[in-house]
């Protein structure tokens, strides 16, 4: 690659101007303010889509929820600028991007960024800083930017420092970084859970409750940690079989009608009558979450990865939880630093240990809509945008 800096004004981006069931999703041209310090301008080649982007960009209003904007967070590409004290990476090195922190705060300094202090305000809210686009150079409207520090849905975008990681020397190809797109969000979430946050170890029973991106990479994950039994739980038996494929020993069907303690008999009898010793609940199904608490066993650990609707309550046995040492802990990110944890995942990708291209299909970027579409009704489990 030749050694050259590309600082364009327009890009194309897939702009929200309200939520995506309504329509409000439209690709478009836009322009892109200069960078400020601290930020990279990165050429996207390629953006994992996620349900936390149809989230932030389904509601009318509320928490997170600012319009017009471009989303995405799962991005992989090339630097094509730096701005004033950016140390992270140069024109020209290929990087992946997740989640910002403020890298000061207590969390921050104890290699917790994933529950920093300031997440929601750095990767959710509308402030002046994430004014990156606008509809034309002129008179268009301000088009908000850095979602997760990134707003990966764009040809080029402005990313915080924070957001990089540099992929120099860990890829040799413009595929190799496109397949690995999803690593900074989806899969570090399940693969983190299981590996850092649960810490699985190989005697370990692992219930996954959703097999979406994020429960096929928790699968994946426990298979990495070398748990002698994998339980990939779902409706779709599409999914259930890609959980086969990457490293569940069992799956179990969740068949409509039926009560979800028929979940937990059934994990019980794959497990000698025990609860399970690692659960992770993916699908912010409130029932769902209150049955990964009775799933689990003594000493066992419950760790909520899906986004629950606004202001779910599930209730605690608190003498139970007591006497039998459970641990119900909410995880963000997998609990990661992904500069750290990325690359450990890249480098799995490439010996097999983490299959990724059994999740993931690509779509040109003009297909989003379609993308969007396989993934909700479970004909994809990965969908990738390229550019």
């Amino acid at each position: 690659m030749t050694n050259i800096t590309i600082t364009p004004t327009t890009a194309r981006a897939i702009v929200s101007y309200g939520p995506y069931s309504a329509g409000g999703w439209k690709l478009e041209p836009v322009t892109l303010r200069p960078l400020q310090q601290g930020e990279l301008l990165v050429e996207i080649i390629a953006s994992g889509i996620c349900q936390t982007d149809l989230h932030f960009a389904g509601m009318q209003s509320g928490y997170g929820v600012h319009y017009p904007r471009v989303m995405g967070h799962e991005g992989a590409g090339y630097v094509r600028q730096v701005g004033a004290g950016v140390t992270v990476a140069r024109i020209n090195d290929p990087v992946l991007l997740s989640f910002a922190s403020c890298q000061s705060c207590a969390c921050c300094r104890r290699g917790h960024p994933a529950h920093c202090e300031s997440y929601d305000p750095i990767n959710f809210e509308a402030r002046s800083r994430n004014r990156v686009f606008s509809a034309t150079e002129d008179t268009g409207p301000t088009i908000y930017g850095q979602f997760f520090g990134q707003s990966s849905f764009a040809s080029f975008t402005i990313v915080r420092e924070e957001s990089v990681v540099n992929m120099a020397g860990l890829v040799e190809t413009k595929d190799d970084l496109r397949m690995l797109a999803p690593l900074g969000c989806g899969v570090q979430t399940g693969a983190g859970a299981v590996i850092r946050a649960a810490a699985a170890e190989p005697e370990d029973t692992v219930a996954v409750l959703g097999l979406g991106g994020v429960g096929l990479s928790a699968v994946m994950g426990a298979r990495i940690a070398g748990c002698k039994r994998v339980i990939g739980i779902a409706r779709n038996e599409t999914r259930l079989k890609a959980a086969l494929d990457c490293g569940a020993t069992h799956v179990i069907k969740i068949n409509p009608g039926e009560g979800s303690e028929a979940i937990t008999a059934a994990v019980r009898g794959l497990n000698g009558g025990k609860g399970a010793d690692v659960v992770l609940e993916t699908t912010g199904a409130v029932a769902l979450v209150g049955e990964a608490v009775r799933m689990a066993g003594n000493k066992g650990r419950i760790v909520q990865l899906g986004v629950a609707p606004e202001g779910s309550v599930v209730e605690l046995p608190i003498h139970e939880m007591m006497v039998s040492g459970k641990v119900f802990m909410g995880v963000v990110e997998g609990d990661v630093v992904s500069q750290e944890f990325v690359p450990r995942m890249a480098k799995w990708v490439k010996t097999g240990a983490l299959p990724l291209e059994k999740m993931v299909r690509f779509y040109p970027a003009e297909e989003y809509e379609v993308a969007i579409r396989d993934m909700l009704a479970g004909k994809t489990t990965k969908p990738v945008i390229v550019w």
